[in-house]
């Protein structure tokens, strides 16, 4: 071996101490950092050429532990943790913030009439289930049939909760009536990520010992995992959502925005994403990313399984997604 680099880096886990919610942050911080979606494809592919090297014990002369550290953001940013498969671009946790700032702006801007509604909550929740299916958890592929058929379910549920909460605008008064997205956004997170992830609730996810050797795969794993999911993205959505509508409904009342309404959207879409650029990260950062459980709490199938091959074994370890 060459490089000023220590061999024994344990690089599969992240630079910060995941038992505490603030080594979490520093992770997620790094993560979800937007300039990663500015990153090209030749950056992309060094960054996993150094990461699969060092891991092969390959490590190029010159290289130091923060290069090192850094590659290793770089490819967990793009390349799906399970599969290693490159992530699609706007399914990223890096693209959160951008994305979900531009369509949460004009949700919250456009959402006094029906059409507006359907059209903002429908890219919405399409833009949801790329995440959804992007982050899922596990290996196990879906076929297009079931891909297609999670979509078009996920995304008709959804939008039918958010059409059904606007309903409700015409009878309160418009600061609560700028809240209704939010509600809606919170509903259909409830419905599009286990309909998204579906096959995971059918087949289970992959669960490991803390050394990371599979053990086999849990239904009851993937029910605590996406749950874990939903609470994080509900809580993501809530400051950008709660907080702009009080800021938007005194400034409306103002010359400058009756003067000039059509700024209405780009303000609110940069309050949105203020908001979103701690919300993301820390929100992520509620539930560890490598999430455990009790083996008394697995199928019991699969504890008789690992009782036998790993009778020592207290808890089990899985991706929860994100």
């Amino acid at each position: 071996m060459s490089g000023e680099v220590p061999p024994n880096i344990n690089i599969k886990e992240p630079r910060w101490d995941q038992s505490t919610f603030v080594g979490r942050a520093n992770h997620f911080f790094t993560v979800t950092d937007p300039r990663n979606i500015l990153l090209t494809n030749e950056q992309l592919e060094n960054a996993r050429k150094v990461v699969h090297d060092y891991r092969q014990g390959i490590i190029p002369a010159g290289l130091t532990e923060n290069e090192l550290w850094r590659a290793k953001y770089v490819y967990d940013s793009a390349f799906h943790p399970d599969t290693g498969e490159k992530m699609i671009l706007i399914g990223r946790m890096s693209a959160q913030v951008p994305m979900n700032m531009t369509i949460t702006g004009c949700m919250m801007t456009f959402y006094r009439t029906t059409p507006a509604v359907l059209f903002w909550q429908w890219i919405n929740q399409s833009f949801n289930a790329v995440v959804n299916y992007t982050n899922r958890s596990g290996d196990a592929p879906l076929t297009v049939n079931e891909l297609g058929t999670a979509y078009v379910s996920a995304t008709t549920g959804a939008v039918a909760t958010a059409l059904g909460l606007n309903a409700l605008t015409k009878r309160v008064s418009p600061l609560i009536g700028r809240f209704v997205p939010f509600a809606a956004v919170a509903a259909a997170n409830c419905i599009n990520i286990p309909l998204m992830r579906q096959r995971e609730l059918k087949v289970g996810i992959p669960v490991t010992d803390e050394n990371g050797t599979r053990l086999g795969e849990s239904t009851n794993a993937a029910k605590q995992a996406i749950t874990q999911v939903v609470i994080s993205r509900i809580l993501m959505a809530a400051p950008g959502m709660a907080i702009p509508p009080f800021i938007m409904n005194t400034l409306e009342k103002k010359a400058f925005l009756k003067r000039f309404p059509w700024m209405s959207a780009p303000i609110q879409v940069t309050l949105v994403g203020f908001c979103l650029v701690f919300a993301t990260p820390l929100c992520c950062a509620l539930f560890p990313q490598k999430s455990s459980m009790s083996v008394t709490s697995l199928e019991d199938e699969l504890q008789a399984s690992i009782q036998r091959s790993h009778p020592e074994l207290r808890r089990v370890y899985f991706n929860k997604g994100l």
